[in-house]
């Protein structure tokens, strides 16, 4: 009884309550109304038909405008993540390349694990096994210390990092060597650069080549015919090395050199040649967007040689691995070279196969690479014939150089898609 007494007495409360509340949204609601009337019914109809077709063109052109823009923005934000992708696929190539060659490291290096290790618990000294290419960084070494200790720390790295500095392990691994023999270091500039280019045409004597011009360095560091002879050497030292860092090392200090080579002779063809190479190399060390700036780099600079150098065949068939390579190009490489320098390389099958000829004209069997390459052009051409005469030439060369072992390799690959 006492709750319906209450509940009989809030009643009246909550009904008036109830009134003022819907007193107020009606009349909320009718101001509401006659707002939009007054704000929009009323100038559409005072508005004439002329001034209606114009407002209309101008909403047109600014929509347009905005479609536009926005177009622009989303092919921006879309050559952008292409280009991260690119990035990142070719961090995981380099990195996969870095792998394996640590896998293929430690499969010749754990087999002498067991042998070593004997040796250190007999009490027997055991040699460690390096490779030429320290061995040459320690004589560089051995030659500055023995030489005298007054050149300073900045002095050595001056020209380029024509030595490195050693290690506590280094210290104890490589052996130092005695000091040169007296003949050598009274060799003039003429009788060195023979000696160097003699040990050059020479597979084998291209490592004694690099380490006589580095031993006439401090000598002969000025001589422009001695630079740039001591930059295709580190070339030859980046061709030899079987280890990446060592590969990345010779290719940094060669560069340097080079562009030192031409700063200081512009009209010498050489030093644009071997600047070129190794402007090549670094750029296998690079990301994408150095890659494709290397590139330009190489051509310009192989251009210029072949203007000074004109009957020198190497620059035709380098040229004509460029044109080649160029040719090749998916059209998502071509994309980013132009959305990275508003440029795109361009060249054909045809302009490749006329250099690789040319290098033919100029010197007969040049190498087993060049008819390689000639061999490919006529098969891309859709030329048996020719492609199986060239085939057959550079099966005729004999495999010298690393280049060559490769050309053995796709020669493979030609023989078996010109039998299909």
């Amino acid at each position: 009884m006492l709750f319906n007494f209450r509940n009989n007495q809030e009643m009246p409360h909550s009904t008036n309550k109830e009134l003022i509340l819907g007193i107020m949204v009606g009349t909320t609601g009718i101001s509401l109304l006659l707002l939009w009337y007054h704000k929009v019914c009323k100038p559409r109809t005072a508005v004439n038909l002329p001034k209606f077709l114009s407002l209309g063109n101008a909403f047109d052109l600014v929509t347009s405008q905005d479609e536009m823009q926005n177009d622009q923005g989303t092919a921006a934000i879309y050559q952008g993540r292409q280009l991260q992708i690119l990035e990142k696929l070719n961090e995981l190539l380099t990195n996969m390349e870095e792998l394996r060659e640590e896998i293929r490291i430690l499969k010749e290096t754990i087999p002498k694990l067991e042998e070593c290790v004997c040796g250190e618990l007999g009490g027997k000294t055991t040699a460690h096994r390096i490779s030429p290419q320290h061995r040459t960084r320690k004589r560089r070494l051995a030659t500055v210390q023995s030489s005298g200790t007054s050149n300073s720390s900045e002095e050595t790295e001056s020209e380029g990092g024509y030595i490195t500095a050693s290690t506590d392990t280094e210290e104890q691994s490589f052996p130092v060597r005695k000091a040169l023999n007296k003949y050598v270091e009274e060799l003039n500039l003429d009788i060195l650069l023979q000696k160097a280019d003699n040990l050059r045409m020479d597979e084998s004597k291209k490592m004694e080549s690099f380490e006589l011009l580095c031993d006439h360095k401090e000598k002969f560091r000025d001589e422009i015919e001695f630079i740039w002879r001591l930059v295709r050497a580190y070339g030859d030292m980046y061709e030899l090395s079987t280890n990446t860092e060592e590969k990345k090392h010779y290719a940094n200090i060669g560069k340097t050199l080079g562009e030192k080579a031409v700063t200081r002779a512009p009209m010498n063809g050489h030093c644009h040649l071997w600047y070129a190479v190794l402007c090549g190399y670094v750029s296998e060390f690079e990301g994408l967007q150095n890659k494709v700036n290397y590139g330009y780099c190489f051509k310009e600079h192989l251009d210029k040689a072949i203007q000074l150098l004109p009957a020198e065949p190497f620059l035709y068939y380098l040229n004509g691995r460029y044109c080649y390579a160029v040719s090749k190009l998916s059209w998502i490489e071509k994309k980013m070279a132009a959305t990275l320098f508003g440029k795109i390389p361009t060249s054909t099958i045809q302009e490749a196969l006329q250099n690789f000829l040319k290098v033919e004209e100029l010197h007969p069997g040049f190498s087993k690479s060049n008819y390689m390459y000639l061999s490919k052009c006529y098969r891309d051409l859709k030329q048996t014939e020719n492609a199986m005469k060239f085939h057959d030439l550079a099966e005729q060369l004999p495999c010298i150089t690393k280049e060559d072992k490769n050309a053995e390799e796709e020669m493979k690959k030609i023989s078996i898609a010109l039998k299909k």
